[in-house]
């Protein structure tokens, strides 16, 4: 497993709030509530595939949130449990 990797942002700046509140309607339109999970094991392995998708592959506005990341970005958590 890669290292945890947090990025903070400065106080005051809603833009980035709504970059992470973007991420997570799409986490939850796209993956959370597509289907229905039988457990949270199960659902814990799919987040791994994912979150690879979605910086990695899925088609994004302008650049996959990766290509900004010198490392594997992978450590994003659903707080759905």
């Amino acid at each position: 497993m890669s290292p945890t990797w947090h990025q903070r942002i400065t106080p005051y700046t809603p833009r980035h709030n709504g970059k992470v509140e973007r991420y997570n309607r799409i986490l939850a339109e796209e993956f959370l509530y597509v289907r229905a999970w039988h457990s949270g094991q199960e659902r814990s392995d799919g987040l791994v595939v994912w979150n690879m998708h979605y910086n990695y592959h899925r088609p994004h506005g302008a650049q996959p949130p990766a290509s900004a990341v010198p490392v594997a970005v992978n450590n994003v958590l659903a707080s759905y449990t």
